[in-house]
């Protein structure tokens, strides 16, 4: 994501222009547009028009459109992002208040304007500040395989996305047909290349994490670097350390979790966030079980433990869900912000968004989206009566909590 223009005013509210380079910032976009923000994007405006003889004519217009929010709908495997709602400033091809849906479009400017006080908050401002950092990229790639079937996904520092599946029909070793089997095995190891080829830059050095039963993965190892011999192609051998040989139960794209837990696998990609994340959730459930009062989860439980100063410097790590903060409700949202602020801000501890698109924030989702490390124990905290006012939370799911 590129960073265009940006204008905040000293109330919280403003604008800012983003130019969308890669399929990854629409998921930051996702995180970024609540609803009743305004919106303006380049659209396609269906414009009819009726001639002097009565007869109509539909015609398909480019515009630029102003909208504001009233919905999101995020597709995560293709990465499309399509936002609802009613225009707001009247043009050409367009009344005010008419209904419109814009596609967010990679190469294209959209401008975000929050108005209001607060509305653009420390987190809002957070997710700019990550999207647009230069280093931002794929983490890791993956394939996940079987004899017959690769699925091929990347992560990156938000989420787990299946770029490609690939399937093809290879003959049993049965009746004299070994030949078969191996020519069968041959096209999907080159189909399952080629597919990979056409999605990594082999420009850049990249862990390349192949897992599979039995030997599937390291045979297919052994076919790319053949390959790179037997074509001369310097930039796949280069490749070569970066590719990563594991076990996994299965081919589908679910046995990737438990590939990403395996210690082996942990050492090899410590640098990633996604392995930073992972290790701090085992941490955290390490903690959980000693049962001596330094962890603690669940909305409540958290803010009293806050309030009591015990999230802050020496050791205090405040875990929370990314989707605690695409809450529908404006107090909701306010609510872990101001959360996030007076550990970050006020006591000084340490503050880790997790994704809901990776397995460590889909765990953290479990607990009720929030946990934290104390630096001092704290007993019986869900316990002790509840003396805040009454507010309607919201869970990662949308439940009220």
């Amino acid at each position: 994501m590129r960073l265009i223009k940006q204008n905040f005013e000293r109330d919280g509210s403003g604008f800012v222009t983003l130019f969308p380079e890669e399929p990854e910032d629409m998921w930051y976009a996702y995180n970024l547009i609540r609803p009743k923000d305004l919106l303006r994007a380049s659209a396609i405006r269906r414009v009819t028009t009726e001639s002097a003889t009565g007869s109509t004519s539909s015609t398909r217009v480019q515009t630029t459109l102003t909208i504001r929010v009233a919905s999101l709908d995020f597709d995560p495997q293709s990465s499309q992002l399509h936002v609802s709602g009613r225009i707001v400033e009247e043009t050409k091809v367009a009344k005010v208040g008419q209904y419109h849906t814009l596609d967010l479009e990679l190469q294209r400017n959209f401008t975000l304007e929050k108005d209001g006080e607060e509305a653009w908050d420390s987190v809002a401002r957070g997710i700019i500040k990550e999207a647009c950092d230069p280093v931002k990229s794929a983490d890791v790639w993956a394939v996940v395989m079987q004899e017959g079937l690769a699925n091929l996904a990347v992560l990156t520092g938000a989420r787990t996305v299946l770029r490609q599946r690939v399937e093809v029909s290879i003959p049993r070793k049965r009746g004299g047909r070994a030949d078969d089997h191996d020519k069968g095995l041959e096209k999907f190891f080159q189909t399952t290349l080629d597919t990979l080829l056409r999605q990594i830059d082999l420009k850049e050095s990249k862990p390349i994490l192949l897992a599979s039963p039995g030997f599937t993965a390291a045979s297919f190892k052994k076919f790319i670097l053949d390959t790179a011999t037997r074509t001369g192609n310097k930039a796949l051998m280069a490749q070569k350390a970066n590719i990563i040989i594991t076990h996994s139960s299965s081919g589908h794209l679910h046995s990737l979790n438990e590939v990403l837990q395996l210690p082996e696998v942990i050492a090899r990609l410590k640098d990633t966030q996604y392995a930073q994340e992972a290790k701090l959730m085992d941490d955290f459930m390490t903690l959980l079980r000693k049962d001596d009062g330094r962890t603690w989860y669940g909305p409540k439980e958290i803010e009293r433990a806050v309030e009591k100063g015990a999230v802050g410097r020496g050791g205090g790590v405040l875990l929370i869900s990314n989707a605690l903060f695409r809450a529908q409700d404006v107090a909701t949202r306010k609510r872990w912000v101001r959360l996030v602020d007076r550990v970050r801000d006020v006591e000084g501890g340490e503050v880790r968004t997790l994704s809901s698109e990776h397995e460590s924030g889909k765990r953290l989702d479990g607990l009720g989206g929030i946990a934290a490390i104390l630096t001092f124990p704290l007993d019986d905290l869900d316990d002790e009566k509840d003396i805040e006012a009454e507010i309607p939370h919201e869970a990662p799911n949308g439940a009220q909590i």
